[in-house]
């Protein structure tokens, strides 16, 4: 028999997407969601250069952002993007794929973002054109904790891109661990949140197998900004360097 003491009130744990750029933030942010009760992840996110296929600025091969997908259990969603797009390339790409999840009820996107203002009031601004709610997991929290609570969560990650504004080739190709943290130059945020550096995840509690792989070859970019635009107008200036001035070293990371 129906009462009010045995009446429960359950919510329905809203969709969304989340934003998976194949790096130790992402990991951490998507760890934390996946234990919201009010939310459920339908699928992961990626941009992926179109010409090189590998993942915009990371670099890493699709292959390998493959199997990161299917050792966590979600589907992936990829964008295919041009080499350095204009903002109004990208943002045509995403709305596009957003609507498209949308019309599966999906209604929130969820970031890795930590402290960038203007990036987070970007990403707002933008789903808000088509009804959509961005979720911030580490929104606001100290990102020396966030670098010790993801090492203590058995989390694995290296370095598969520095910027040289900031640090030098050999910090490309490097684990993750307490000994990386203790070599960072000061003006250097521990979670490279400005841009200076990114790193690929291939262990941890969300995957049920890690990833493998083994490492390649340590190349130096540096990219050219467009004849035809204003670098002002260009998706690549998320980040707070301008990759017209500072190269950047990769290190190449081969599926085994």
């Amino acid at each position: 028999m129906f009462t009010i003491e045995n009446y429960y009130e359950v919510s329905t744990p809203k969709k969304a997407l989340f934003n998976w750029s194949s790096g130790k933030d992402s990991a951490l942010a998507l760890y934390k969601i996946i234990q919201d009760p009010d939310y459920k992840i339908e699928y992961l996110l990626t941009s992926v250069n179109q010409e090189f296929q590998r993942i915009s600025m990371h670099g890493v091969r699709i292959e390998l952002l493959e199997a990161q997908a299917k050792s966590i259990g979600l589907p992936l969603k990829i964008l295919q993007i041009p080499e350095m797009p204009t903002m109004e390339v990208y943002e045509n790409v995403m709305t596009e794929t957003l609507i498209e999840l949308k019309n599966q009820g999906i209604t929130h996107s969820v970031f890795g973002d930590i402290f960038l203002e203007d990036l987070r009031k970007y990403r707002e601004d933008q789903l808000a054109k088509i009804s959509f709610e961005g979720v911030f997991p580490l929104w606001k929290i100290p990102t020396k904790d966030l670098i010790q609570e993801f090492i203590s969560l058995g989390f694995k990650t290296i370095v598969v891109c520095v910027s040289e504004q900031y640090l030098d080739k050999s910090f490309a190709g490097r684990i993750i661990d307490q000994e990386f943290i203790n070599d960072l130059p000061d003006n250097v945020d521990v979670c490279g949140e400005n841009g200076e550096f990114h790193t690929f995840t291939f262990d941890g509690p969300i995957f049920s197998e890690p990833i493998k792989f083994e490492i390649g070859e340590i190349v130096y970019r540096k990219y050219e900004k467009p004849k035809a635009q204003d670098s002002s107008n260009t998706a690549c200036d998320a980040n707070a360097s301008n990759p017209f001035v500072f190269g950047f070293w990769y290190c190449d990371l081969i599926p085994k």
